[in-house]
């Protein structure tokens, strides 16, 4: 009787401990452990972070900080963490949160346009996945990497095509600049460069002067237009003679980028510079700023005319009176010095 009590006793006391055991991993894996309000928030995970540097970033996130340590140290994830963008949803218990951190890195959209050198090009980057700035710039500028893919200090800017792709937020800086190679070969299809032989161009040269087809016009539908222009120039041996290249000398000679000139001088078109081609034949050694695909495409095929010359139109502005000879030109030119004057713009 006395061994019976013993062993029913035991019995009770294991279904106890098993009892006490199978909550406290319940509420260690399978309990609702989110703090937040909002239905969703994303967590981002150094290359090099921590589990220590995780804890402190779930922590607002959280009810119980402690528990989801417990579970991420039996489910062997604070001894292997991934970088990423992750996220959270209201709700989810540790175990779901740790699953999620272990193999849910969400894609991020990265989009860039407009960039005038790779320096802002990399600050640009920098903000959108892990990889800083100056991480990104020596990858942009590496001799080596440039030189092995037809590249150079002046037309390395040629190698980004302005658009939006789709990364991992922990993209280092040399595998952001390796994609960006791959996108530069998928973008040069044949059809381009077909298009880019039947205008006497390399693909650098093309981004070259589509660089100032950008900066000359702002409207898409007249960007062939204004290629055309160059075009006819470049076949009749003129300088293209373009007032954004002559800026760009000014920003390039000067080191401040964001130097704002609306007015080009008649003494800025004598700054000896292979960017001012008031001074140098062809296009300049390379881009000016970084032009939309529009003026690429509209460089490969511009629109056949007879025009040689533009100028602002200041009853239609953001487009361009077009003329075929220097007098008519001159004409359509004093319009828009009466304008500039009239606004008093002298720089």
């Amino acid at each position: 009787m006395y061994i019976k009590k013993i062993v029913v006793a035991i019995l009770l006391l294991g279904l106890i401990g098993a009892s006490i055991f199978a909550y406290v991993v319940y509420s260690t894996f399978f309990t609702p452990n989110t703090s937040f309000n909002n239905e969703e928030a994303f967590v981002y995970i150094g290359s090099n972070d921590s589990f220590a540097d995780i804890k402190e970033q779930m922590q607002p996130l959280l009810n119980d900080v402690s528990s989801f340590q417990k579970a991420a140290e039996r489910k062997g994830y604070a001894s292997n963490i991934r970088g990423g963008k992750y996220r959270i949803t209201k709700g989810m218990t540790n175990n779901d949160i740790i699953n999620n951190l272990r193999v849910n890195n969400i894609p991020v959209r990265v989009s860039f346009n407009n960039q005038e050198n790779t320096a802002s090009l990399a600050g640009r980057i920098s903000e959108q996945i892990e990889a800083d700035s100056l991480s990104l710039l020596k990858a942009f500028d590496d001799t080596d990497f440039l030189e092995g893919n037809g590249f150079d200090q002046e037309t390395k800017l040629a190698l980004y095509i302005p658009n939006s792709y789709e990364f991992f937020w922990n993209t280092s800086a040399e595998e952001f600049r390796d994609r960006m190679l791959k996108e530069y070969k998928r973008f040069w299809n044949e059809d381009r460069l077909s298009k880019a032989k039947a205008q006497n161009m390399t693909p650098n040269e093309v981004v070259a002067l589509a660089s100032i087809v950008h900066k000359e016009t702002a409207k898409v539908d007249e960007r062939p237009r204004v290629a055309g222009v160059y075009a006819n120039r470049l076949r009749a041996g003129m300088l293209l003679q373009a007032d954004p290249t002559v800026i760009f000398a000014i920003k390039k000679e000067t080191g401040n980028y964001d130097t704002i000139i609306k007015r080009v001088l008649y003494r800025d078109l004598e700054m000896d510079s292979p960017y001012n081609t008031y001074k140098y034949a062809g296009v300049p050694p390379g881009p000016i700023t970084m032009p939309d695909i529009s003026a690429v495409d509209a460089v490969l095929s511009p629109e056949k005319h007879n025009y040689y010359y533009f100028v602002a139109n200041v009853e239609d502005f953001g487009y361009h009176m077009f003329a075929e000879n220097i007098a008519q030109h001159n004409r359509n030119k004093e319009q828009y010095i009466r304008w500039l004057n009239a606004q008093k713009i002298n720089r």
